[in-house]
């Protein structure tokens, strides 16, 4: 089991409008962000507490996926935590939390070595990012590994 963090004021707002960050969002609702994005959660299930605490469980389709839908729902306004409860298919994931004046191109020097490598990051979060500069502070971001 793993536990990730995330800003909880931060985020994607599923309630059409600023959600308040003792909100957490419903099942239903993260499910449907999920399927927007058309992420496959086939053998996952997704569970949220009153306290913004999502926990996933299952077997994911692949090591990919599951580290997509963690950020998915993640980087939902109102969840706070990713309780993780699904094995693992390969290397445990790297995310990185964006800060303010973060860029792409910084955050690939920082975490794989060369400002160039910033459409890996990219295509890792894709279709949670739909433009390399569409970045805000406090999402979590999938640093794609070897």
């Amino acid at each position: 089991m793993v536990v990730w963090s995330f800003v909880k004021d931060a985020g994607t707002s599923l309630f059409g409008g600023k959600a308040d960050a003792a909100d957490a969002p419903k099942e239903d609702a993260l499910l449907q962000e999920v399927k927007s994005l058309g992420l496959d959660t086939t053998g996952m299930d997704i569970k949220v507490d009153t306290a913004g605490k999502v926990v996933v469980t299952g077997n994911a389709v692949s090591q990919e996926m599951k580290e997509k839908v963690i950020l998915a729902v993640g980087n939902v306004a109102g969840v706070g935590e990713v309780q993780d409860d699904m094995p693992d298919a390969g290397p445990a994931p790297v995310f990185h939390e964006v800060k303010k004046g973060d860029t792409l191109s910084a955050i690939s020097k920082a975490t794989l070595g060369s400002a160039n490598r910033y459409n890996e990051i990219f295509e890792a979060n894709r279709p949670m990012l739909s433009h390399p500069d569409k970045i805000y502070p406090g999402q979590m971001l999938r640093i794609p590994q070897a």
